[in-house]
Formats: C-alpha cells, sequence, structure tokens
C-alpha cells in the first residue's frame, strides 16, 4: 500500500505541538513497518530531524504560505503519486482531491468561544483558516483522528459527526524525557537559580497566562523561601502587558523569560524543576504534563477539558481560573515532603500508559484496515445542513 502522509512542519527548528506528534508518529512508522511504502510530503526548514529509508520518501515542497502549500503544492504532488491514503497530520487539509482522506483533528477550539482576544496575528489567522477549512473537509474523510476521548465526544456532539468515522489514539511522549543528573549546564543558558517552578506560556488565551501568573503572584507572597519561575514561549513586552493586566507589574523580577527552549533541553529544564505548571483552560491533550511526569517531576495540572484524561485520577488537578487553588497546590509541594513524593512516584508510573510506539500500531492498524476494505462515500448529517449532498458543513461556535 502507499500512503502519503502531511508533515508540513516537521522540519522547522520551532517545533511546537502538532509538530512533534507527525514527527514522533512517523518515525515510529519507519521502524515498525517495512512493508507499506511512505511519501512524506513537507515544507522547507532548516532542522532535517527525518532520513529517509528504502520505504520511506521524503518530499519538500516549496511555497510562500501555509495555504497555497496545503490546497495548491500539496494536491498536485499527492496526485503525481497516486497514493492509496492520505493522511493530513494537523487539523486541514486540501478542500479537493480524489485520494482517500485520514484527517488528524487534534481539536476544535477554533470554533469555540476564546476566552480573550489572541494577541497572535499568525495564531488568529491560523484560527480563520481552519474555520473556512475544516467544514469543507469533514465531509469526504474516511475517517477522522482526534487525540483523546474528550475531544472525540466533543467532535460529535459539536459538529453531529458520525461516530463510525471518527477515533481516539492518544499522544505519547519521546523516551528522552525520564530523570537524569548532569542537567545542571543546560538549565545555565536559561537562568541561573538553583532551584525554581516551570511554565510553558504564551498569548494564546487557552493556555491561561494570565490566571497562571496571579496564582504565582499570590504564592509568592504566601511562600517563605518563593521560588523564581521560569517562563517559556513568552517574550517581554507580552510577559510586562500581562503583568500590568493582573495588576502585578512587581511580579517582573521572579521571572525568568526564556523564549523558546529547543525540544532537546527540555529534558534537563524538566528534571531541575520544583514543579510544573501545566494550568490551561483547554486542551485537546496535554504532552507536556506526561514529558514532565517522566523526568520525575511533580505537575500541578487543570481539572479541565482533556487533562484529567491523560493526567489521571492521581493527578494534582486544580480550577486553572482559581488562582488560590493553584497556589494551594504550590505551596503543599514545598512543604509537604511525603505528598511531594508521592506525585513523583505518580507521575512515573503513570505515563507508562503512552508511548508514541502504541500510537504509531494504532495508526497503522487504521492505514491497513482502510486499505483493506471498501469504503462508499459517507455522508456527515452536521447540523445545518441543506441537503444530504452538501458539501460545507455549517458549524455553530460552541461556548465550553
Amino acid at each position: 500500500m502507499k500512503i502519503a502522509i502531511e508533515a508540513q512542519r516537521i522540519f522547522r527548528p520551532n517545533k511546537h505541538g502538532m509538530d512533534f506528534v507527525a514527527l514522533e508518529t512517523i518515525r515510529c512508522l519507519q521502524r515498525l513497518d517495512t512493508k507499506n511504502e511512505y511519501f512524506i510530503f513537507t515544507g522547507e526548514g532548516e532542522d532535517r530531524c527525518l532520513e529517509e529509508s528504502p520505504n520511506m520518501h521524503i518530499t519538500t515542497l516549496r511555497c510562500p504560505s501555509y495555504p497555497l502549500w496545503e490546497q495548491w503544492a500539496l494536491p498536485r504532488a499527492v496526485a503525481r503519486v497516486k497514493p492509496d491514503l492520505l493522511h493530513c497530520t494537523s487539523n486541514t487539509a486540501p478542500v479537493w482531491g480524489n485520494t482517500p482522506l485520514i484527517l488528524t483533528l487534534h481539536d476544535i477550539i477554533f470554533l469555540e468561544q476564546q476566552a480573550a482576544r489572541n494577541k497572535s496575528l499568525y495564531q488568529s489567522l491560523g484560527r480563520v483558516y481552519r474555520r473556512l477549512v475544516v467544514p469543507r473537509i469533514l465531509p469526504r474523510c474516511r475517517m477522522v483522528i482526534t487525540v483523546s476521548q474528550f475531544e472525540c465526544d466533543r467532535i460529535r456532539t459539536a459538529l453531529n459527526f458520525d461516530p463510525g468515522r471518527i477515533m481516539a489514539i492518544h499522544n505519547g511522549y519521546n523516551d528522552r524525557f525520564r530523570p537524569m543528573e548532569g542537567t545542571a549546564e543546560t538549565v545555565r543558558k536559561y537562568l541561573q537559580d538553583p532551584e525554581y517552578l516551570f511554565f510553558l506560556g504564551n498569548t494564546d488565551p487557552k493556555k491561561n497566562t494570565p490566571g497562571t501568573l496571579k496564582a504565582y503572584a499570590e504564592y509568592v507572597r504566601r511562600s517563605e523561601k518563593p521560588l523564581p519561575l521560569l517562563v517559556a514561549d513568552l517574550g517581554e513586552q507580552p510577559a510586562e502587558a500581562i503583568l500590568r493586566e493582573i495588576g502585578e507589574p512587581r511580579l517582573r523580577g521572579m521571572l525568568r523569560l526564556a523564549g523558546y527552549i529547543p525540544n532537546s533541553d527540555l529534558p534537563a529544564i524538566y528534571n531541575r524543576a520544583s514543579a510544573f505548571l501545566y494550568t490551561s483552560l483547554r486542551e485537546s491533550f496535554g504532552i507536556p504534563q506526561l514529558e514532565a511526569m517522566a523526568c520525575g517531576t511533580p505537575v500541578v495540572t487543570s481539572t479541565t477539558s482533556a487533562i484529567p484524561e491523560v493526567a489521571g485520577e492521581g493527578a494534582i488537578l486544580v480550577d486553572p481560573t482559581d488562582p488560590t487553588a493553584i497556589a494551594d497546590a504550590l505551596l503543599r509541594l514545598e512543604t509537604d515532603a511525603e505528598f511531594r513524593a508521592g506525585q513523583v512516584a505518580y507521575g512515573l508510573e503513570r505515563v507508562k500508559q503512552f508511548s508514541w510506539e502504541k500510537t504509531a500500531r494504532h495508526l497503522l492498524a487504521l492505514y491497513e484496515s482502510l486499505g483493506k476494505t471498501e469504503y462508499r462515500t459517507a455522508e456527515i448529517s452536521c447540523s445545518g445542513f441543506k441537503t444530504p449532498d452538501s458539501r460545507i458543513a455549517k458549524v455553530r461556535y460552541i461556548t465550553l
């Protein structure tokens, strides 16, 4: 069987969640499957993190923008290969094409009302693009994959989607994330403090950066020896604007703004952190909490969306809109050694349920089942369809 996989962003240097999901899954497929033939379509980039093998071919397509790359360059390249399946890995896909399509729809956050306006133009444009494209491609998907049972149920309900054409396949984590020694040199690239808390924050409203910093401010006031907060993915100006917004400008002296931290440095960062804050308002999975747990770092995480599904019942689950609850959790980890040790042990055990190999095996089974079975083109009974033959699903906006 010939399988084409869209992996447009895997070669860019500053990779994020969906990029790593595609990359890690493809790497595992490369190790597991020598029978099927794979055609990986990527965009340009300096980080050549995937090599070809006898049954895996990589084609880099050059295009000035992502929409042009996906809607013009990709379908032309796929048509030349004539694969049995096309798997698009990052929420969207070409609107036109005859190749049987599998779509990984990580979430439908782009259809939901935002807690606040997104100040990133790049993220805002991406949200608009997904709103335009996703309703047009869903009717022709042979299968939609999402990354948690929470998100699977959410998509079924919100879009009245056929339960037989959507499935959840959990993400994994890289085994480079593990307890380790000798991390001080790497950590010193980002801060000089021997102890610290760690938070992945940016301006996306779902990351709850203002709420998390408000909770951290309360922790600083209540702790006898407050630790600095290392913040990744947040620039100086946005950080200062958020601190002014929450009325905590003096907190700047306790923040260590690291900018983008390469994935290769994150195991060291997690290992040295006293705790990891993953207090998002909305996530479809939450790989960082697995990475932190795998490094033996206690995690303070949220009760919302798919986060408890991944973190499990034994995790420190708090209401992300309650700064006092977050501060209480940090203070308990700081003062209760037995509780802290229990969280470390729990996390190391919990992560054993997840791996990229499991993800890849589920995906390979899906490829093979679709390759062997004749599927009729199913109709989606989405809310607001004009007729059964409608090519565009009318989607309503959703409030969590």
